[in-house]
């Protein structure tokens, strides 16, 4: 099992939804890099459970033990290693469904691959509880990026059939990242926000759950970064998105829009602005061409299935006595994880940008 992802910015998730602890280990962190803990932790707690009706009811502080790598708040060069105690387990909800391979999850596929030695109690390492890893390297890299001018943001474009508009090129800022950042879901149009709380509490009542549509943004990213074909900057970021639990479409700039256009309108010209810098009139495709950064604003949308943990009645198989049977999934699980996995999906970004430019000797 490979849970370690980069080529400069290496990061490496550990530990299983209910073991003792959970954590990241960090390789490549710059020696002298500020390791800023309340950046980090204003980060983390975007993304921690147990916050409103919208999230789980476990409640994890989720305050992270840096054990090494740091050394009077500085990075000392050598590799950073974090755990986080897991606190409020409750085992016993999955005591009972071990065998029974839950509609959505990897319960079936793991315990084949792994030969049934997997931990099995909340998902094991297949949990998104994993993802605070993730988040607390990805604010170290996000904080690093920041301090070169690269700023990320994303707003929920469409929850079932709730939708927001694109990003536009006016909203690429930081300013406006920032305003995003402390909404709870995050629409661009303000109205959506009290309508998508009341479709999400509608589920949790009737025991179901919800997915949608967020839509990240990067400005200040330099021309030049990236590769053609297989290091091609959306191979990169696809490749940390695709890591994340429940993502299961991406697409970049106007995406799957772009096969109902003609080239006429697909097309981003090239112009000179009052600065003298090259850019593009319409960015519609996302600040990326040929697998290298253009100067734009990159942008990206991702579509997160719904939560699969529900409570209604479904149809499954025990695949130990290999018969079929139904499952009623008992516990504490997030009737929609669009809010909780906005910081997860920007810190995945954040890494992916980042391990871009040390890889390319820009930093």
């Amino acid at each position: 099992m490979s849970s370690t992802w980069g080529r400069k910015f290496k990061v490496s998730i550990f530990g299983e939804s209910h073991g003792s602890h959970i954590g990241v280990g960090i390789d490549g962190i710059p020696a002298g890099t500020p390791i800023d803990v309340d950046y980090i932790m204003d980060q983390m707690k975007r993304r921690s459970p147990g916050q409103d009706l919208m999230s789980t009811a476990r409640k994890e502080p989720d305050r992270p033990n840096i054990i090494s790598g740091v050394f009077e708040g500085m990075a000392t060069g050598a590799p950073l290693y974090m755990i986080i105690e897991n606190q409020d387990k409750k085992s016993r909800d999955y005591s009972n469904i071990k065998d029974l391979a839950r509609p959505g999850h990897a319960d079936y596929s793991a315990f084949v691959k792994y030969k049934g030695y997997n931990d099995y109690r909340g998902g094991g390492h297949f949990s998104g509880r994993i993802t605070a890893g993730l988040v607390f390297a990805g604010s170290i890299a996000r904080k690093i990026l920041e301090d070169r001018g690269i700023y990320i943001g994303s707003h929920v474009r469409s929850i079932k059939d709730l939708k927001d508009r694109r990003f536009c090129l006016d909203d690429m800022t930081r300013e406006v990242f920032k305003q995003l950042e402390s909404k709870r879901l995050g629409f661009l149009d303000d109205r959506l926000e009290d309508k998508a709380h009341d479709m999400v509490v509608d589920a949790r009542k009737n025991q179901d759950s919800l997915g949608g549509i967020i839509e990240l943004g990067l400005t200040g990213l330099e021309a030049g970064i990236g590769d053609p074909f297989f290091d091609s900057l959306e191979s990169s970021i696809s490749s940390m998105m695709f890591s994340i639990p429940a993502v299961k479409g991406l697409e970049f700039g106007s995406g799957f829009d772009l096969a109902s256009m003609y080239g006429s309108q697909a097309n981003d010209e090239f112009y000179i602005n009052e600065d003298g810098n090259i850019r593009t009139r319409t960015n519609h495709n996302g600040g990326i061409n040929g697998g290298i950064s253009n100067g734009m604003p990159l942008s990206l949308s991702v579509a997160l299935k719904p939560t699969p943990s529900i409570g209604k009645l479904q149809n499954t198989v025990d695949f130990r006595k290999g018969k079929e049977t139904c499952i009623e999934v008992k516990g504490r699980h997030d009737p929609i994880i669009i809010a909780r996995v906005r910081p997860v999906l920007e810190a995945g970004l954040a890494i992916a940008i980042l391990d871009s430019l040390m890889y390319d000797n820009s930093i």
